[in-house]
């Protein structure tokens, strides 16, 4: 409906009274060509250099000249008006009844914008009741739609309610061209793809065409008609290298032939170097240059129409966007490519075709583009959750489901600043004795059994870096306190959930701290705790060892009493 709704508003601008003064107009009825060396005035009375009734103008011919035949009871013409193109200058020619004749010259430079977009125009002087014909000569013209577009006509375009209604509409749309401006840049912020900004180049340089070719650019700056005609010339090849570019890095990949993915890298760069050279040098080969340079973008439609239609071949969502969004954008770029390459069609520009293709363009691929973001993004989501449920597993222990030594040399620092400055390290004693005499599935239900006693909870973190031996992060006052009860509880717990074993499997374990503002890395704290651990073992098992200055302070507090550190 939206589309639907844009196409209503730019017919109705189609129809605006821009046209409305076509019936005062006044259109060639010959044309003629000839060497810039040659007088105009005496072509222009040279009846057997005019060809009349047949409009197939032709380049070949450095100069082109036009014949106006005047209508004595029609309002009198003030202006030529024609379509912008490069061209050297411009020959101005009055010829009254009885054969005098009055002449201007302007350069191209010269030559001003009009209000009805594309056009540039040029004041006649010296028209006058008795004026019959004016003869119009361009000076190196380099496209026939200058030649086919030319008209007289009384008065210029002025800035009325019409007009104004018609730019207006026309800055709507520029306006709507922006909003996915905004959008890319939400988007980029949180995923940098690069055909969000392929996007916004593409939604620039369309804007920028609609601002050029409108009267809204005369209306803001206007500028000279020849500086709008090249800008017109480059802003083209830039929409279509960005359109090439969003495409291929638009397409989800793997589904778009890699030939065809390549290919639309060197549309880019040959749209780029066509519209630059035409711009730059626009009389290089004049007589066919148009011709030539319009023929040049039939490859780079062909191959982004096969580009799509092996995307939507191979399934491709982004492509079902584009093709919808690019319809209206592609007929306008064959129907100037036809009528630009036929000798004898009139050339189009297809200018409400390549509007109501922006409004197309605005509302579909701005709608892929936010369709494949939330797709890029569910995916990356997806692929963040498999990696953290990845990291985790590599974290744990496979047979208790404790963490790891991974996990603590990854994470020690998180630890630290958290308050877990206590670390206990706790080694079943004669373990192996009970994988020699029952086996090692038996050995695994007492390791399992341990884990159950060392669970973590608020205050303690529990760790198994291997075989037998144990790793546990505390914190708080209490902290060797809160590792030596776990200690103590093994031989229960064990002997619950073990049978048959014959006698208790008690745990050795060595107890080191850190203090809170000593720079002390894990392997440092855990060699001091494992030191005290083999203390304990050459002590007789089964007892806990803690650091000097631990002892000392679990002392004072009264926590710890030898007992419990005996075991």
């Amino acid at each position: 409906m939206t589309t639907l709704l844009g196409l209503v508003i730019l017919a109705s601008l189609a129809a605006s009274p821009l046209a409305a003064s076509e019936t005062v107009n006044v259109r060639s009825s010959c044309w003629a060509s000839s060497r810039l060396s040659e007088d105009v005035a005496t072509i222009a009375r040279a009846p057997g250099r005019w060809a009349c009734g047949d409009r197939a103008y032709s380049l070949s011919g450095e100069r082109v000249l036009l014949r106006f035949e005047i209508d004595a009871a029609a309002p009198l013409p003030q202006y030529l008006f024609s379509r912008r193109s490069a061209l050297q200058a411009v020959h101005l020619v009055a010829i009254d009844r009885d054969g005098a004749m009055r002449q201007a010259f302007l350069l191209s430079s010269d030559l001003h914008s009009s209000l009805r977009g594309g056009y540039f125009k040029a004041p006649l002087s010296g028209i006058t009741s008795d004026t019959r014909q004016v003869v119009v000569a361009f000076d190196l013209p380099s496209h026939r739609m200058t030649l086919e577009r030319a008209y007289l006509a009384p008065a210029d375009l002025t800035l009325g309610p019409d007009l104004l209604r018609s730019l207006l509409i026309l800055a709507m749309l520029a306006g709507t061209l922006s909003m996915p401006l905004i959008f890319n840049a939400a988007f980029y912020r949180i995923l940098r793809e690069p055909f969000v900004l392929w996007h916004s180049a593409l939604t620039i340089s369309l804007l920028l065409t609609i601002l050029i070719s409108s009267g809204i650019a005369v209306v803001l700056f206007d500028p000279p008609a020849m500086i709008l005609s090249w800008m017109t010339t480059v802003i083209f090849g830039l929409t279509v290298a960005s359109g090439a570019m969003f495409t291929y890095s638009f397409i989800e990949p793997g589904y778009m032939h890699p030939l065809l993915r390549k290919a639309l890298l060197y549309c880019a760069a040959w749209a780029i170097l066509l519209s630059t050279f035409h711009a730059a040098f626009p009389f290089v080969a004049r007589p066919i240059q148009s011709t030539v340079y319009t023929a040049a973008f039939a490859p780079i439609i062909v191959i982004f129409i096969l580009a799509v239609a092996d995307a939507l071949w191979r399934g491709s969502r982004a492509a079902k966007f584009q093709a919808v969004g690019y319809i209206p954008v592609i007929m306008a770029g064959l129907v100037r490519l036809v009528t630009g390459v036929v000798p004898w069609l009139e050339s189009n520009d297809a200018m409400f075709l390549f509007y109501a293709g922006c409004a197309c363009e605005v509302l579909f691929t701005t709608l892929g583009v936010a369709d494949r973001f939330m797709t890029i993004k569910h995916q990356r989501d997806n692929a963040r959750v498999e990696a953290d449920v990845l990291k985790r597993l590599s974290e744990r222990d496979p047979l208790t489901g404790l963490l790891n030594r991974r996990a603590i040399e990854q994470n020690f620092e998180k630890y630290r600043a958290d308050g877990y400055h206590t670390l206990a390290v706790l080694d079943l004693d004669h373990f192996k004795t009970i994988n020699d005499l029952h086996g090692h599935g038996t050995g695994d239900a007492v390791l399992k059994a341990v884990a159950e006693v060392l669970q973590a909870d608020l205050h303690v973190h529990a760790f198994r870096l291997g075989g037998e031996e144990f790793v546990l992060l505390v914190r708080g006052e209490d902290a060797p306190l809160r590792a030596e009860r776990r200690r103590q509880a093994i031989p229960a717990a064990i002997a619950n959930a073990v049978s048959g074993l014959g006698h208790p499997v008690t745990a050795s374990m060595g107890i080191a701290d850190a203090p809170p503002d000593a720079d002390m890395v894990f392997a440092e704290l855990y060699r001091q705790a494992d030191t005290l651990l083999y203390d304990a073992k050459l002590a007789g098992r089964n007892r806990t060892k803690v650091s000097s200055t631990q002892a000392a302070k679990d002392h004072a507090n009264s926590t710890f009493d030898d007992a419990a550190i005996c075991g």
